[in-house]
C-alpha cells in the first residue's frame, strides 16, 4: 500500500513534536517526572496508530498483544544502558547506547519466539516491572542542573532520530508478520533520544533517576496497549486510540496519588530533627538542679 505524503508529514511532526515536549520537561520539572513520562504512551501509539492507519486497525491490534510481551524488552534497554554508560559526555553517552541497544535486541528476538495471549504478555512484563524497580531501587534521584537550557540544534537532531524509528518501525511493519511489529512497537521510540539528549546535556546521573523511575511508567503503556488490542477492531483507530490514552492517564494518576501518600506517609513517620533533643541539651537537663540525679 502507497502511503500518503500527508500521513508521512503528519508521522513526522508527532514524532518530532513529541521528544521536543519531553526534553523540555525534564530541564523545566525534574527528571523523576520525566521518567514518569517516559513511561507514557508516546512513541508507541504513534508507532501502532500508523501501523493501524497505513495497514489496518486489526493488524494493529493483534500487534498490541504482541506489545504488551515487548515492553520487557525496552526494561532490557534501560538496564543496558545503566550499566554501560555510567561516565559522562560522548564516551559515556555511545557505551550506554550500544549496552541498551545490544540488550534489547537479545530480548527482543527471543520474545518474537514465542506466542503471546494478552494475559501472557502483561505477567510478562509485570514481572520485568517487579525485577527492574528492585535492581534501580538504591539508585539515587538527581535533578538535573540548569546550564543555559538545551541545545536546540542537538533537541533537533535527537527529535529527527525519534522520527526516524517510527518511520523504521512502521515501514518495516508492511514486510513483517504482526507479532514481530508489536515487539518493534515496543521500542522506546521517544525514551531513548531523550536519555541521550540528558546525558550530553547534564551527565550520567539524571540519566540514571530517569531510568529509575521509567518502569513505573510502564503501567500506563500496559494499559494502553491492552486498551487499543481490545478496541481497534471495534471501536476503530480514532476512538480506539482516545481510550488508549484514557486508560494510560488513569492509571498514571493513580500511582502518582499513590506514590504521594507513601512519600507522605514515610514523612510523618520520620521525626524532625528539630523535635529530636540534641546531645548538649540533653546533658544540660541532666545538670539541671530540677531534675537531680537519681
Amino acid at each position: 500500500m502507497d502511503v500518503p505524503f500527508s500521513w508521512q508529514v503528519a508521522k513526522l511532526l508527532v514524532s518530532v513534536g513529541v521528544v521536543l515536549g519531553l526534553s523540555l520537561v525534564a530541564e523545566r520539572a525534574s527528571p523523576r517526572v520525566a521518567g514518569l513520562l517516559s513511561g507514557y504512551p508516546l512513541g508507541t501509539a504513534i508507532a501502532l496508530f500508523f501501523i493501524g492507519l497505513e495497514i489496518s486497525p486489526a493488524f494493529a491490534a493483534e500487534g498490541a498483544v504482541h506489545t504488551l510481551a515487548g515492553f520487557s524488552a525496552t526494561l532490557a534497554l534501560t538496564g543496558g544502558y545503566w550499566l554501560c554508560g555510567r561516565r559522562d559526555g560522548v564516551v559515556g553517552m555511545l557505551r550506554g547506547s550500544l549496552g541498551g541497544i545490544g540488550a534489547w535486541l537479545i530480548v527482543a528476538l527471543l520474545l518474537t519466539r514465542f506466542d503471546f495471549n494478552r494475559l501472557e504478555g502483561s505477567l510478562v512484563t509485570l514481572v520485568a516491572i517487579a525485577g527492574f524497580l528492585w535492581l534501580y531501587r538504591h539508585i539515587p534521584d538527581s535533578r538535573a542542573a540548569r546550564r543555559g537550557g538545551f541545545s536546540w540544534a542537538a533537541l533537533g537532531s535527537r527529535a529527527l532520530l525519534a522520527a526516524a524509528i517510527i518511520f523504521l518501525i512502521t515501514g518495516l511493519a508492511h514486510a513483517i508478520p504482526a507479532a514481530w511489529a508489536g515487539v518493534l512497537a515496543a521500542f522506546p521510540v521517544t525514551m531513548f533520544p531523550f536519555l541521550i539528549i540528558l546525558h550530553l546535556s547534564h551527565g550520567a546521573a539524571p540519566v540514571a533517576t530517569v531510568i529509575k523511575h521509567y518502569p513505573a511508567g510502564l503501567g500506563s503503556l500496559l494499559c494502553y496497549a491492552l486498551t487499543v488490542s481490545l478496541t481497534y477492531t471495534n471501536l476503530g483507530l480514532a476512538l480506539g486510540t482516545a481510550a488508549g490514552f484514557v486508560a494510560a492517564t488513569l492509571w498514571l494518576l493513580a500511582w502518582t496519588r499513590i506514590q504521594t501518600w507513601r512519600l507522605r506517609k514515610r514523612s510523618l513517620e520520620t521525626p524532625r530533627s528539630e523535635d529530636r533533643p540534641s546531645p548538649h541539651t540533653m546533658a544540660k537537663t541532666a545538670d539541671s538542679p530540677n531534675n537531680p540525679s537519681p
